[in-house]
């Protein structure tokens, strides 16, 4: 797929077919994932990949946002020992949201259907998630994908609105 696309085809899906993803689809995931900007190189995040029904199904529970039947889940984390110092320790929110949308993307030029459940800020539902999956401390849960071969087919769209670009000239 061109980009241009993968960008408009890109949707947030909620429905999956019970079918397995591969190991070599999750890899070029997370390969994805691992290709996105990062402040100083710092490269704070750290990916949890979820395949196992059990964990899969403790995970819906972990947040009002995240009752999906999907065949794989990756939790996006921040890992705060890799951010930056000081006040700008939570440049690790933008490295790993730029990180989950590769993920997206990725995901969408391979005909996978995703979707991004958030979990950072809310304490309840990182908390629920490091106990599910056991993640230490200094690993943030920024957020849930969800990935898995459609069940559903949405329109592509161009969600371009003029009146919110303001240029200086």
């Amino acid at each position: 797929m061109e980009l241009k696309e993968v960008l408009l085809k890109r949707r947030s899906i909620r429905k999956f077919e019970d079918a397995p993803i591969s190991e070599e689809i999750i890899d070029e995931l997370l390969h994805a994932g691992m290709s996105g900007p990062s402040a100083v190189n710092k490269k704070p995040w750290e990916f949890y990949v979820v395949t196992n029904k059990e964990k899969l199904n403790a995970l819906k529970k972990a947040s009002a946002f995240s009752k999906i039947e999907a065949p794989l889940a990756i939790i996006v984390c921040g890992n705060l020992l890799n951010s930056l110092p000081l006040k700008m320790a939570e440049y690790w929110i933008q490295d790993c949201s730029a990180s989950t949308e590769n993920i997206l993307l990725r995901a969408t030029d391979l005909g996978l259907g995703s979707v991004w459940c958030g979990a950072h800020p809310q304490k309840g539902a990182k908390k629920k998630i490091r106990k599910i999956l056991g993640i230490p401390l200094h690993h943030i849960p920024l957020n849930t994908i969800y990935i898995g071969y459609p069940k559903e087919e949405k329109e592509e769209r161009d969600q371009f609105e003029k009146d919110k670009v303001h240029f200086f000239k």
